[in-house]
């Protein structure tokens, strides 16, 4: 005859088998775990400068990078970079985690980032620098990078009626990996505005950036109003740059625009199909 355990011994049995076995979803949360310490991390690392740390409030970089899954191991794409405040927390992170980190722009557009490298070569030494949008430079590899990263900057791409924006797009696509995520943010044109608007006020609207990242293939994967700003009107003398931290207005209002902060700002990921 056979014996069969009873019930209460089966749940045991497989009870202590649950236990004992390795979970995926923990291992997965543990990674996500350990992805979000080294970006708070980087944001909190001392080479970064107290001009830039006091914007955090406004931007939430920790959020932002953690929305966008950069993980310290990836290879990292941050276009037209600017004065670098992001790069002063993309350059540790991939740094310490053995990741790469791409800064690119136009030719002669990364005068800030080569100085940085020759000045403080143990945090920015490792930082690669590339053409974009490329036309007979160096170039991000096609389909090398994890995430591609811009803050800011779809509205120049659009602006004053030189409409570059389907080729950046286009360029971005190529870089990335199948599975790569595209990360955007920037100021936000509320969709009732009149669309003329992105040609000179610094603003964009969403249905404008969702339109040119799928038309060059993209899928919209996801989006965040950690950076937005309900006191921001969109409606300045000088445009965005009316606003914190350009102050285009000088003295004019100051007070009334530092109260309202930086502008609203859209957090779109997108992401390249794998097939």
């Amino acid at each position: 005859m056979r014996h069969f355990p009873s019930v209460a011994s089966a749940l045991l049995i497989a009870a202590c088998a649950a236990c004992s076995a390795p979970s995926g979803k923990a291992t997965a949360q543990e990674n996500a775990d350990k992805g979000e310490d080294a970006i708070t991390a980087a944001v909190a690392a001392p080479s970064r400068t107290p001009a830039n740390t006091a914007r955090d409030r406004y931007r939430h970089p920790a959020e932002t990078l953690a929305f966008f899954g950069v993980k310290p191991g990836g290879t990292v794409v941050e276009l037209w970079p600017g004065g670098g405040w992001y790069t002063e927390i993309l350059a540790p992170l991939t740094r310490t985690g053995g990741g790469t980190l791409y800064a690119a722009a136009p030719a002669g557009r990364l005068k800030t980032i080569e100085g940085w490298q020759a000045g403080k070569p143990d945090v920015y030494g490792a930082v690669k620098l590339a053409e974009f949008p490329h036309e007979d430079g160096t170039k991000v590899p096609d389909g090398s990078a994890d995430v591609v990263l811009t803050f800011r900057n779809v509205h120049n791409w659009r602006f004053d009626g030189s409409d570059n924006t389907a080729e950046a797009f286009r360029q971005i696509y190529a870089m990335l990996k199948p599975g790569g995520i595209l990360g955007v943010v920037d100021h936000r044109l509320p969709e009732a505005m009149d669309s003329a608007l992105e040609e000179k006020s610094g603003y964009m609207k969403r249905s404008s950036i969702v339109g040119f990242a799928e038309a060059a293939g993209f899928k919209l994967a996801g989006e965040s109003e950690v950076n937005a700003n309900p006191k921001d009107t969109h409606d300045y003398p000088g445009g965005v740059w009316t606003l914190p931290p350009t102050l285009s207005q000088k003295d004019e209002g100051r007070e009334k625009y530092l109260a309202i902060g930086e502008s609203d700002r859209m957090t779109l990921k997108f992401v390249k199909p794998v097939s």
